[in-house]
């Protein structure tokens, strides 16, 4: 792609205006308002109490930074939100009418991984104390989140984050409830990604940031960036992301002192010479929510093995970079994503799940450390260690390109019985417009029955995912009442309701357990009582008569299990319960 190309020539391009904040020269104002971070040589980072009390302060002193609450945590504690700028309003419609480009930053949604949490703190003084950084709120509205995970915040300790350097003591990756919260952004087990949600469409933002600490392969950069994959999120804001912003982004990024590389997508024995594959964010993470949204979503990855004092500047540099870049590309960017939402209205096929395409790779020029194999002394096996006295730079296959796999029409709209409570609310949460059947209504709809499916067989973040999911479809009359829910798909949230609603997709509501209970039969038969009952349907319908004959030829087990003859009987019969496999969300075309 050409964005990487573009990464190796970044000594080609001068970007002006360029500030690198050195810890040590502070401008005098902003004395008053060091971090904990800075306070402490940067060997430490802010507890809860700390954070909320440093943004408490800045916005008594500023009118620029308002500290607001929005919506309630599973600690029990407000989401905070720090709003930043110009005219100081807390009313973020009033802000969003005034055309100015919202850029949301996401601190400590991993609480060990803390970068983000002084690096935005830093940033949100230097904004309001810096007078060459005070244009950047010419055209942007800054969004911090200063804590997300707060019960993992309030969960610290100094052991759990076993291979990162610093700082002194961190929080915990899982949240009150013991959730990965990047894992829960579609499925919204948590009261923290309900709170998100609704704060996340109140701001719509037009870049969001996700700050956090690589784990895996050892190399020279500090820094790695994981935009959301292009293909995924596609049209013209893709190419605006490969063509414009991350060239730029690497160039800013070099050139500030903290040259960085795409996120190093390597784990285990593997290392990065070899080259590597990008990561495809699902909806399930931070920055793929936000693509079903339109939003240029990032995640910032400093290492684990680099100083939390170089870990910081970087993050710092990282969001300065995106600031400075939407501030010079607002109406560009506002441009686009209105366009992006346009065509989301009216488009008719939308891909739900991707495969990495193997046959394509870009060439990245990657600055790693050679990798040797020796015999581990406590298992007596290989082991992997990289060999820092040895840095090496050479070209590596980077395969960033993906291609769709599942891809459906859709409807006019999805019918939602008004059982389905969970998903509907999750659905208003998201601010997908709604209609509500009035009167009691046959209609000719679109149903699924789940053929195919399997299932993950270890827990995972409080599920068991579905996977390769295969349907049938047929067009049936279906009664629906008072308070169900149609949902039109004609809205620019189109994305949203298809990749939840659709079985098929990767992070669908389906696959996140939310209709378990159609995959279990509720009624049954009796053997000694149905056996007479089988004869007479199978002397009643030839057809299932041969079908079932041919199968006892054709499958063995089959033949010599009778139970599963009388099931298979039972299934096929009209005993058998409406609901069972039958997916309770209709698809309604006029």
């Amino acid at each position: 792609m050409k964005y990487i190309k573009q990464i190796q020539q970044t000594s080609k391009t001068i970007i002006a205006g360029i500030i690198l904040i050195h810890f040590m020269y502070l401008p005098l104002v902003a004395q008053n308002f060091l971090t904990v971070f800075e306070k402490s040589k940067h060997l430490e980072t802010s507890t809860y109490k700390e954070g909320i009390e440093f943004y408490k302060r800045l916005a008594v002193a500023y009118p620029q930074v308002q500290l607001l609450e929005k919506g309630i945590t599973d600690s029990g504690l407000p989401l905070h939100l720090v709003l930043i700028s110009k005219s100081g309003s807390a009313d973020i419609a009033e802000l969003k009418s005034k055309g100015k480009a919202v850029v949301l930053i996401n601190n400590a949604i991993h609480p060990g991984e803390p970068d983000g949490v002084e690096a935005s703190q830093m940033l949100a003084r230097n904004l309001v104390t810096d007078n060459s950084l005070a244009s950047l709120l010419d055209n942007t509205v800054v969004a911090i989140i200063p804590f997300y995970n707060i019960g993992g915040v309030l969960n610290r300790n100094s052991t759990t984050r076993v291979n990162q350097v610093g700082p002194k003591a961190y929080g915990f990756r899982g949240n009150a409830n013991n959730y990965d919260l990047n894992r829960d952004f579609i499925k919204a087990d948590t009261r923290n990604t309900k709170a998100f949600s609704q704060l996340f469409q109140e701001l719509d933002p037009d870049v969001f940031i996700d700050t956090h600490v690589s784990n895996g392969a050892d190399y020279q950069y500090v820094s790695t960036t994981l935009p959301t994959q292009p293909d995924k999120l596609g049209g013209a804001l893709s190419q605006f992301l490969t063509q414009q912003l991350l060239p730029w982004h690497f160039n800013y990024m070099a050139k500030a002192g903290t040259e960085m590389t795409p996120y190093v997508n390597v784990w285990g024995m593997n290392t990065p010479d070899k080259g590597y594959d990008s990561f495809i964010d699902l909806p399930r993470y931070s920055s793929g929510y936000a693509a079903l949204f339109h939003t240029l979503g990032f995640m910032s990855e400093t290492h684990m093995l680099k100083p939390f004092e170089q870990r910081v500047q970087a993050t710092y540099n990282y969001l300065l970079g995106l600031l400075y870049f939407t501030h010079k590309n607002a109406n560009k960017i506002l441009t686009l994503r209105t366009q992006a939402k346009q065509h989301a209205q009216v488009k008719k096929a939308f891909v739900v799940s991707w495969q990495l395409d193997k046959t394509m790779a870009d060439t990245l020029m990657f600055k790693g450390f050679e990798a040797e194999k020796p015999i581990s002394q406590i298992t007596g096996k290989e082991r992997l260690k990289y060999n820092r006295s040895k840095p090496y730079a050479k070209a590596i296959p980077y395969y960033n390109h993906y291609k769709p796999l599942v891809v459906v029409t859709k409807p006019d709209y999805y019918i939602i019985p008004k059982s389905q409570w969970r998903i509907i609310e999750r659905l208003k949460m998201n601010a997908v417009e709604l209609q509500t059947v009035k009167d009691t209504t046959v209609l000719p709809v679109e149903v699924y029955h789940i053929a195919k499916y399997k299932t993950r067989t270890n827990a995972f973040e409080g599920h068991y995912p579905h996977y390769n999911v295969d349907v049938t479809k047929i067009n049936q009359e279906v009664t629906f009442v008072p308070g169900d829910v149609m949902v039109p798909v004609n809205q620019w949230r189109n994305r949203y309701i298809v990749e939840t609603l659709e079985p098929q997709a990767s992070d669908s509501f389906f696959n996140w357990n939310f209709f378990d209970t159609i995959l279990q039969q509720k009624e049954g038969f009796s053997a000694y009582v149905f056996e007479d009952l089988a004869m007479e349907i199978l002397a009643s319908n030839p057809k299932l008569k041969a079908e079932f004959n041919a199968k006892k030829v054709s499958d063995s087990s089959f033949n010599n299990d009778a139970y599963a003859q009388l099931l298979y009987i039972y299934n096929h019969s009209n005993h058998l319960e409406k609901a069972y496999l039958r997916y309770p969300v209709y698809r309604y075309t006029r």
